[in-house]
């Protein structure tokens, strides 16, 4: 079966004639949902669960929470903020609407809800996609089409799965930015990731002021196999076209006439579509 975009909103993952048919909102008590087992946001900001429940007691619940069946019972889909404000008020009932939808799309409508809202951070997003792959084997690509986000930004963002994990720790409360994070997945050394992790957030320092520490403080022997700051136009030049072609990280090293072309690769699937790309395949 052909799986839906996401890209252009919740509402793309179900027909339209399934949608007109089962959005009709029903009250049921708060103590009648699940948790969703397939949230991909970890933390929750309670000082935000304060002023949203503030506003519910204002203003109402204005947005229904999505649930599906689950026996006698209902398991949230999307709204988990919505539900904790709710039981934070102690209502006797809530709206919700009702979707007949499978563990997948389950996990999809709330990856997307919080995406939208921009309410995820780096690590969360990065399981959530983890966790797609692992679990219902989504390829990178059909995750990028879903989220309307360029492959380079998924495969990017699973890759700071491989930090140490007090630095996704400090990537989970902002002290440090995605951006940041890439940079530090530019270095192998574990030890000296933490560290520059820590200079960054007691200095206050920018991603380029990370770049120029990081290119400082690599061994010799590895800045002396990097190619020079002056190297040949077309070379540079063409790194950049590789790189476009390939969708991932591509560094040429040359010495006079001979030399070599690094390409990265994610995983095995990200391996096998680049080897694609070279042999004249699709992506």
């Amino acid at each position: 079966m052909e799986r839906r975009a996401l890209g252009k909103g919740i509402s793309a993952l179900i027909p339209e004639k399934e949608t007109s048919i089962k959005n009709e909102i029903n009250y049921v008590q708060p103590d009648q949902i699940r948790p969703n087992p397939f949230q991909p946001r970890e933390e929750f900001d309670q000082e935000h669960i304060a002023e949203l429940a503030q506003s519910i007691k204002e203003k109402g619940v204005i947005q229904p929470l999505l649930v599906r069946r689950k026996g006698d019972d209902y398991e949230l889909i999307a709204g988990e903020r919505r539900l904790r404000a709710c039981n934070l008020l102690g209502l006797k009932e809530i709206p919700i609407i009702v979707k007949d939808v499978d563990d997948r799309d389950s996990l999809e409508y709330a990856l997307i809800e919080n995406i939208q809202r921009e309410d995820l951070n780096p690590i969360e997003q990065a399981h959530a996609y983890q966790h797609l792959i692992d679990k219902f084997q989504v390829t990178q690509e059909k995750i990028s089409e879903a989220l309307g986000m360029a492959r380079t930004t998924i495969a990017n963002t699973l890759r700071l799965l491989k930090l140490p994990h007090e630095i996704q720790e400090e990537l989970k409360k902002s002290r440090i930015s995605f951006a940041h994070g890439r940079a530090l997945l530019e270095i192998e050394d574990a030890n000296l990731q933490r560290r520059l992790t820590q200079e960054t957030i007691s200095k206050g320092l920018s991603v380029r002021e990370l770049e120029n520490l990081i290119k400082a403080r690599r061994p010799k022997a590895l800045r002396r196999k990097l190619p020079a700051a002056g190297r040949e136009p077309y070379v540079a030049a063409l790194e950049e076209e590789l790189q476009h072609l390939l969708s991932t990280k591509v560094r040429i090293a040359k010495r006079n006439k001979r030399g070599h072309i690094f390409i990265e690769f994610y995983s095995q699937e990200d391996l096998e579509r680049i080897a694609g790309i070279i042999r004249g395949g699709r992506k």
